[in-house]
């Protein structure tokens, strides 16, 4: 196993550290596969809301320390006075609430990125509720970068632009009830009564996740769970 503290040289997003985990073994196989390839290399993990993406997402980085970097998809989040103009506010993480065009963008930039050079992308934080500019850069030393997000999978609007930047992309299927109780646990940690919460996943995430597991068939590789 490398070093599991990130390299110095890369700007950690402002997410908490992922819970001691074990690793599918088919997962470091494919990684190890991705990165024999010699080149910069996106892996992408989609999944609904509370499945563990991000938990995924950042232990493969830590195990892949020196060769890896960690791209939430969640920066591209639009900023909660633009979803308010749009009249949006109140289905925040649907997929008309992000900036999809952006993140696609970026990974353009990523695959095409030289030698020396940095980009830099946006980060979401949870406690402030807003994405924050500039807060990780992505360096061309690294060749795999691992990002994740709801729709990955999606084939409408821009994010339809998303899966054929992804060398390889992987859908986490969770217990239903599992990703409940999470996303519970979640909303209230970060400030919502336990009834605005069950009101929120009721509106909001439940339907986003249906969408997002109808998107599954398009991935490489589902994991059952994590």
């Amino acid at each position: 196993m490398e070093n599991p503290n990130p390299a110095a040289n890369i700007s950690t997003p402002t997410t908490t550290s992922p819970p001691t985990v074990t690793l599918p073994a088919e997962a470091l196989a494919r990684v190890e596969a991705l990165l024999a390839q010699g080149r910069r290399v996106i892996l992408g993990i989609a999944a609904g809301p509370g499945a563990g993406k991000s938990t995924l997402a950042q232990t493969l980085q830590q195990h892949f320390s020196t060769r890896s970097q960690y791209l939430p998809m969640d920066g591209f989040h639009l900023a909660n006075r633009e979803l308010e103009r749009l009249g949006l506010r109140h289905c925040k993480g649907a997929p008309q609430t992000f900036d999809s065009a952006g993140y696609v963008h970026l990974l353009q930039r990523i695959r095409a990125q030289q030698a020396g050079d940095t980009v830099y992308a946006p980060d979401f934080d949870r406690t402030l509720e807003e994405s924050i500019a500039g807060s990780i850069s992505v360096h061309a030393d690294k060749p795999l970068v691992i990002t994740e997000g709801n729709y990955l999978l999606m084939d409408e609007g821009p994010w339809a632009g998303v899966r054929a930047l992804l060398d390889e992309a992987w859908y986490l299927d969770l217990d239903p009830g599992v990703r409940h109780t999470r996303l519970l646990e979640r909303h209230m940690r970060y400030g919502r009564s336990e009834q605005a919460a069950r009101d929120w996943i009721a509106s909001t995430d439940e339907p986003n996740a249906v969408r997002i597991n109808a998107t599954q068939h398009r991935a490489d590789w589902v994991l059952p769970s994590f």
